[in-house]
């Protein structure tokens, strides 16, 4: 029996159109290359001695109509001109005994840097609050710390703005697991 404990993860965005939300959908889906698999969605833990992946590593361990656990971020407009992201945004500990945190953030007239940052900055929140810490700081490349127990944070981010009237314009931005 195969453990339902995430060995790695990797992270996907994708943009997608179609005169229906769910085809806009289903075209945000194949963007990120992960449309041919059975998506379950889950909370936001980031498990101990998970291993970061590329998208590319991630995707040659996945077979067509496999069962396949993920955060996903998506948002949806067909309001012409309208600006949509999603993120998907991660805080791994230091210690990797410890679990992490991936956070969803969709939103509407944020441009991408912003709606990532949000995301990244949620996961980290999260990640000090069960540490016992109240607050984090930010280092000289803008990424969060927590008196140096975090080990990474970042985020993937997707945005697209509504160009056609009558279309739906669907934006994803997921973090793939892969059981071990």
């Amino acid at each position: 029996m195969q453990s339902m404990m995430p060995r790695k993860i990797f992270f996907v965005k994708g943009v997608g159109t179609h005169r229906s939300q769910l085809g806009s959908f289903e075209n945000a889906l194949r963007d990120a290359d992960i449309a041919k698999y059975n998506l379950v969605e889950v909370s936001s833990i980031f498990p101990p001695y998970a291993e970061l992946v590329d998208r590319e590593e991630g995707l040659k361990e996945l077979k067509p109509g496999q069962i396949v656990y993920l955060v996903l971020a998506r948002n949806s407009s067909n309001e012409l001109n309208r600006l949509i992201t999603a993120s998907v945004g991660f805080a791994i500990p230091r210690n990797r005994t410890m679990y992490g945190y991936l956070s969803e953030h969709h939103s509407f007239g944020e441009t991408p840097e912003a709606s990532g940052k949000f995301a990244e900055e949620l996961a980290a929140e999260m990640l000090a609050s069960t540490m016992g810490l109240d607050s984090y700081q930010l280092d000289e490349n803008g990424k969060f710390r927590l008196n140096d127990a975090i080990l990474l944070t970042s985020n993937v981010t997707a945005s697209s703005t509504v160009k056609n009237a009558d279309e739906w314009t669907t934006v994803v931005a997921a973090a793939v697991m892969i059981l071990g």
